[in-house]
């Protein structure tokens, strides 16, 4: 990305950082004559088709944002272009830009880096709501249902991340990879994808790349350990989608987490997701790849191993 692309990106989110939506309209169909002449040049057939990001056009943009007034609550909401998303909150419009720009911005250009090379494959919302009243109330009028989750959920089908923002911005990261996954890694089993999700509910920086830390799930974890109540890691692999959430769902998301944690700790988790990748149709769940990962054998004796490991671990951090 060149130093001009950062500046105009930079200029529209300030630009878009605005509760009233009409003039925020103007400002970036402004904007986008601009980014017309200074981007990329356009194909001399249909210069309206120059790239914006990823695969979407400032047409599709235009297109989005339009559709997207149409529905916005009330005048309460920010909105914030942050791409490939478009961000609503309906906080102060400083807070919306800090969570659009040292949230999802941080978390796109991060996971970007270390395991996605495709955007998602369709320009999604991320709906930042202010309080568990704001996010019920609202989950109900925009999406005709109330949110089974307290914290936030990713919606293929509304084309949303929707997050009660009061309880932090863990869910926000979490939620943001699912999408990521879902454009480069067709068919991820439920325990990677969640497991890779949940790792970035509590993360930072770390020598200029995304790193978790440890979480809330430990501690559920370390009890299920002691009472012995685990699954093996070929079970916890070869688990469906549906089993995955709806048996032992805490203690499922746990175990995944704190392996990829593992992985993260050892310097092998990126090596694992592009080997996996690329192994997906032999390996379809993981398992073969996580072994060769591993150079273990007897994975039994590791998941020992792992568990006195894991049972080491604190949280919170000291």
């Amino acid at each position: 990305m060149t130093f001009l692309s950062q500046r105009l990106r930079a200029d529209l989110q300030r630009l878009l950082a605005t509760p009233h939506l009409g003039r925020f309209f103007f400002c970036i169909l402004g904007f986008l004559v601009v980014a017309g002449l200074a981007g990329r040049e356009a194909s001399a057939a249909d210069p309206d088709r120059t790239v914006t990001t990823g695969s979407f056009t400032k047409a599709d943009f235009e297109k989005h944002i339009e559709q997207l007034q149409k529905k916005i609550p009330s005048k309460d909401f920010t909105v914030i272009l942050t791409p490939p998303f478009v961000v609503i909150g309906d906080e102060s419009p400083e807070e919306v830009r800090r969570r659009s720009e040292g949230t999802v911005k941080w978390a796109v250009e991060k996971l970007k880096q270390a395991y996605f090379k495709q955007d998602p494959r369709q320009i999604l919302d991320i709906w930042l709501f202010k309080d568990k009243k704001s996010y019920e109330t609202n989950c109900k009028k925009l999406f005709g249902k109330t949110p089974d989750t307290p914290f936030g959920y990713f919606s293929q089908e509304a084309g949303a991340l929707v997050m009660n923002i009061s309880t932090g911005g863990g869910t926000l990261v979490h939620e943001i990879v699912h999408p990521f996954v879902a454009a480069n890694f067709p068919n991820c089993p439920a325990w990677f994808n969640e497991g890779l999700g949940s790792l970035y509910e509590q993360s930072g920086e770390l020598n200029g790349e995304i790193h978790g830390y440890t979480n809330w799930r430990l501690p559920r974890l370390q009890e299920a350990i002691l009472k012995g109540k685990l699954t093996s890691f070929k079970t916890l692999c070869q688990t469906t989608d549906t089993d995955f959430y709806e048996k032992d769902r805490g203690t499922n998301y746990a175990q995944a987490r704190y392996l990829c944690y593992y992985l993260q700790q050892k310097d092998l988790l990126k090596t694992y997701y592009r080997r996996f990748l690329t192994n997906r149709k032999d390996d379809p769940t993981g398992y073969k790849t996580l072994k060769a990962i591993l150079e273990r054998d007897d994975m039994d004796e590791f998941q020992k191993q792992w568990e006195s490991y894991v049972l080491k671990l604190k949280y919170p951090r000291k």
